[in-house]
């Protein structure tokens, strides 16, 4: 029995990339896993089903391409769902339509020449709109602290501009992700223009988190405290109320009984004038 042409594709083995060992001088963890940059970002954007924040995932044009392959240091791409990436373990263009929306590198001693000379090339090739360069060092290992490149119309990356923004912070400004992108103090920081602040850190999240505990359980003491001594006013005034009834109904008690000793007093003198008893 011939095999159908379905069959035959659903035998057919899943064209993936090839794996890649992790290198010994990667700067991801410190520059943008314990950040808790990954997640941030995915949050930031709000469509972490259909947008792709990810690290250290090849690129290429297919699924089986060998050679020619870039590895960026965090990707994003948008409107996109993940299978296609998760079951080739790799992004393929020809199975997205498109290349990635943006791509950074993070400087290390042993790849920084080649990010911003061959992966430039390679990324401008693959027609990525934005690609940007992180140095921690501020300039030991890429010519710059941070630098951006955009996609002209001629397929050419051109410099997005970069400003000073204090005595040890620049930042430019991404309009693929619509963010700025900050070098502060030998970190990278990522600022949203339209909120006016940056994304927090993994850190700085429970920080936060935990600054908001910390006043919730100072707000609910104050809280307790208040009800606390608005129950004991209520007693007190309770308390107050029933000693003031008590000495009403004592008053009342003693008026009754004044009315009732003046009353027993006019029978007993009327008795007296009808018995003839000498007044």
């Amino acid at each position: 029995m011939t095999a159908t042409p379905a069959a035959l594709a659903l035998a057919a083995p899943v064209k993936r990339f090839p794996d890649f060992p992790p290198r010994d001088d990667m700067q991801n963890p410190r520059y943008l896993y314990r950040p808790g940059y990954l997640g941030a970002l995915a949050r930031h954007f709000g469509r972490p089903d259909t947008t792709i924040v990810y690290s250290e995932m090849p690129v290429g044009w297919t699924a089986g391409q060998q050679a020619g392959l870039l590895i960026p240091d965090l990707m994003v791409v948008f409107n996109s769902s993940w299978e296609p990436a998760m079951t080739a373990g790799g992004y393929a263009i020809d199975a997205y339509g498109k290349p990635p929306d943006f791509v950074l590198e993070v400087a290390s001693p042993s790849t920084a020449r080649n990010d911003y000379t061959r992966k430039r090339a390679g990324y401008a090739a693959y027609g990525i709109p934005e690609y940007w360069r992180f140095d921690p060092t501020g300039g030991r290992f890429y010519p710059a602290g941070l630098a951006g490149d955009q996609l002209d119309e001629d397929g050419a990356y051109r410099p997005i501009p970069v400003e000073p923004m204090g005595a040890d912070s620049y930042c430019g400004p991404s309009d693929v992700l619509n963010l700025d992108l900050c070098w502060e103090a030998g970190r990278l920081r990522w600022y949203d223009p339209a909120a006016g602040r940056y994304l927090l850190t993994h850190d700085e999240e429970i920080d936060g988190r935990l600054a908001a505990e910390a006043a919730y359980g100072v707000a609910e003491a104050g809280r307790i405290s208040a009800v606390a001594a608005y129950n004991a006013a209520q007693a007190a005034r309770l308390s107050a109320e029933s000693e003031l009834a008590a000495e009403r109904e004592a008053l009342a008690a003693e008026r009754e009984a004044r009315r009732a000793l003046q009353e027993r007093l006019r029978q007993l003198e009327a008795q007296s004038r009808g018995n003839g008893t000498p007044q």
